[in-house]
C-alpha cells in the first residue's frame, strides 16, 4: 500500500545527504596552486573529503538498512535490506580508497605520471556517472515490473525504490567530485610556468587538458 510519509521521509533523507555532500565538498581549499607538492595535497584532501561523503552515506544506509530490514516487512523490508547490500559495497570502495590515498609516497610519481592517474580517476568518475544512469532506469524498470507479478511485488518494487535512490545519489556524487577534481587539474595546469620545465618534459603536450 503506498504510504505518504514513508516516501516523504525517504525523500527528505536523500535530499538531505546531497546537501550535506555538496557542502563538505566545498569546504576543501581554495585552487590556484602553482607547485606540485601543493596541487598532490590539494587533490588528496579532494580525493579524500568525496571518500569521507561516501563512506558517511554508506555507515548511514547500513544502519538505516539493518534497522529497516530487522522491522518492517514487504516492500519496506526489501527497500532496507537493498540500501544495507548496496552500501556494502560503497563502505568498501571508500575504505580501500583512503587506506590507499593515506598510505601513498608521493615520491613514487612524476608530475606527468601523477597527472595520468588523476585524468584515468576523472574518467572512471564519468563511465560511473554513465552506470548510475543505468541503475536509476533498473529501479524504475523493476518498479514497473512489479505491477505484473504478484509474488514478487513487494521484492520488485523495494528493489527499485533503493536502485532509484542509491543511483541517484551516486550520480550527483560522481559528477560533483569529478568537476572538483578537473577543476584542480586545469588549475594547476594553468598556472605551470611551461618555459621552466626541463627538456624533454611539456605536460601541456604530453597530458590532454580536457
Amino acid at each position: 500500500m503506498f504510504n505518504p510519509k514513508h516516501y516523504i521521509s525517504r525523500s527528505v533523507l536523500f535530499k538531505s545527504t546531497l546537501v550535506l555532500s555538496l557542502l563538505l565538498l566545498l569546504s576543501v581549499p581554495s585552487f590556484g596552486q602553482e607547485s606540485f607538492s601543493d596541487f598532490y595535497s590539494q587533490s588528496q584532501r579532494i580525493n579524500n573529503t568525496g571518500m569521507y561523503v561516501l563512506g558517511s552515506w554508506a555507515i548511514a544506509n547500513l544502519a538505516t538498512g539493518a534497522y529497516g530490514w530487522s522491522k518492517y516487512s514487504g516492500e519496506k523490508m526489501y527497500f532496507y535490506q537493498m540500501n544495507l547490500f548496496w552500501n556494502l559495497v560503497n563502505a568498501s570502495i571508500a575504505g580501500f580508497a583512503l587506506y590507499g590515498n593515506y598510505t601513498t609516497d608521493i615520491s613514487e610519481f612524476t608530475r606527468d605520471e601523477y597527472l595520468q592517474k588523476l585524468l584515468r580517476t576523472e574518467n572512471i568518475l564519468l563511465i560511473n556517472a554513465g552506470l548510475d544512469i543505468g541503475y536509476i532506469g533498473t529501479g524504475f524498470l523493476l518498479r514497473h515490473l512489479s505491477t505484473n507479478s504478484a509474488k514478487r511485488a513487494d521484492m520488485l518494487k523495494g528493489y527499485g525504490n533503493s536502485l532509484i535512490l542509491q543511483g541517484g545519489f551516486l550520480f550527483v556524487f560522481d559528477l560533483v567530485l569529478y568537476g572538483f577534481l578537473r577543476a584542480d587539474r586545469m588549475s594547476f595546469l594553468n598556472n605551470i610556468d611551461f618555459a621552466m620545465l626541463p627538456d624533454g618534459f611539456r605536460i601541456g603536450l604530453s597530458i590532454p587538458i580536457q
